[in-house]
């Protein structure tokens, strides 16, 4: 279903299912952290070719690191891989350490777009840098017990419902 560009930019409540979260990320490098996050959209309908969908976000990744500061990275890729944006989340107590960084990394949110929907992608990205530069969002964040309550934390700013 294709979305008109007036004022129909995806929201995160709608992109996000509790099966592509997970709380309790291990790996502590970026690379096996990131393969751990993409995984979750493995047998998402919206990933057309998985394989080619996850070379493209690691050749993104190689090129430029995508921490945000704040112990936030979105790895993404825009690709003919994808039929429609997908959102996965990673996150680590621990903290993974990315290279680039200077920090350790807490949530990471791997993104697949199509190429054609830069614009709905950006509004998404938009939002949640916005959100998660917020101490008390990362913090509760940080604290949530369930996929759903995680969720519900990202639903709570009114941009992101």
């Amino acid at each position: 279903m294709e979305r008109s560009s007036g004022g129909g930019a995806m929201k995160l409540s709608e992109l996000l299912q509790p099966g592509h979260i997970l709380l309790d990320l291990t790996e502590t490098k970026r690379t096996g952290a990131i393969h751990r996050v993409a995984a979750l959209l493995e047998k998402d309908e919206g990933v057309i070719q998985f394989q080619g969908f996850y070379d493209e976000l690691l050749a993104r990744e190689r090129l430029e690191a995508t921490s945000l500061g704040n112990g936030v990275a979105f790895p993404h890729a825009r690709t003919d891989h994808v039929k429609r944006l997908v959102l996965a989340v990673g996150r680590s107590v621990e903290g993974v350490h990315f290279e680039n960084a200077g920090e350790k990394i807490h949530f990471i949110f791997v993104i697949g777009t199509p190429r054609r929907m830069v614009t709905e992608y950006l509004a998404l990205v938009g939002v949640m840098a916005r959100l998660l530069r917020q101490d008390d969002v990362r913090a509760k964040l940080l604290a949530a017990k369930t996929a759903e309550e995680f969720m519900s934390i990202l639903a709570e700013d009114p941009e992101a419902v």
